[in-house]
């Protein structure tokens, strides 16, 4: 299973170290955000984890939706309930909701099927900063803040006309960024296809805070600065 060194489980609640998130997201999804570091002062367990969990713990269903609510960090355990429903909620002991997702249509608990498609999607997502991001900001003549860039993860969503699938790839179809004052909400709409043929497609929401006039050399410097931390990165051998 690709998640499973990533997160404990104790009596049906799960914990994600700091050292498993920067690990998965380096490693897995290619995602070097600064958030997802060890020493982050604001660290959060990458969403792209806490998804690729609920896959490999519930299945993948044709149909799904996923809503983030909340911040995980490495002292925040949630519990996953033992539950065959549409509409499943994650929460913390004290009952605070982090996440939730409704699924629907036919269900795969094919292992390497999942793992594929886990792989995929987060290889994806883990490349919207820069290549789909930046051009997007430059679109629109705005950027986020670069001393403190701050990128969230909001949800996603998909469709499968089928789980017959050996490997399945992301493509980006569109993207677009509705700017409400100091606040993006980005929407990338993506297809999933299997040796060629669109098998499938779905949507991704991100949200981006401090947003202030875009300055070609401050983002290049964020860019130069994300692009070194990604060279000098030596992965760690996961036992």
């Amino acid at each position: 299973m690709l998640v499973e060194k990533y997160y404990q489980e104790t009596a049906g609640q799960i914990r994600v170290s700091r050292q498993q998130a920067s690990d998965f997201a380096k490693n897995i999804a290619d995602d070097f955000n600064p958030i997802h570091d060890i020493d982050a002062k604001r660290f959060c367990v990458p969403g792209d984890l806490l998804f690729a969990i609920m896959l490999a713990r519930y299945g993948l269903s044709s149909r799904m939706r996923f809503t983030f609510s909340g911040m995980v960090t490495d002292e925040v355990s949630l519990t996953l309930p033992d539950l065959d429903e549409r509409h499943i909620s994650i929460t913390s002991a004290a009952g605070k909701e982090y996440l939730c997702f409704d699924r629907s249509g036919n269900l795969s608990t094919h292992q390497t099927l999942i793992d594929c498609f886990t792989r995929s999607y987060v290889e994806f997502s883990g490349h919207n900063f820069p290549h789909i991001l930046v051009p997007l900001m430059a679109k629109h003549s705005v950027m986020i803040n670069p001393d403190r860039p701050l990128v969230m993860y909001q949800g996603m969503s998909f469709e499968l006309d089928r789980l017959d699938l050996v490997a399945p790839r992301l493509e980006l179809v569109s993207s677009n960024l509705e700017i409400v004052k100091k606040r993006g909400n980005v929407t990338l709409e993506f297809c999933l296809k299997e040796s060629g043929e669109v098998v499938g497609r779905g949507q991704k929401m991100m949200v981006l805070s401090g947003l202030r006039p875009y300055e070609q050399d401050k983002i290049g410097q964020l860019v130069t600065a994300y692009a070194l931390r990604k060279q000098n990165h030596n992965p760690r051998k996961i036992s």
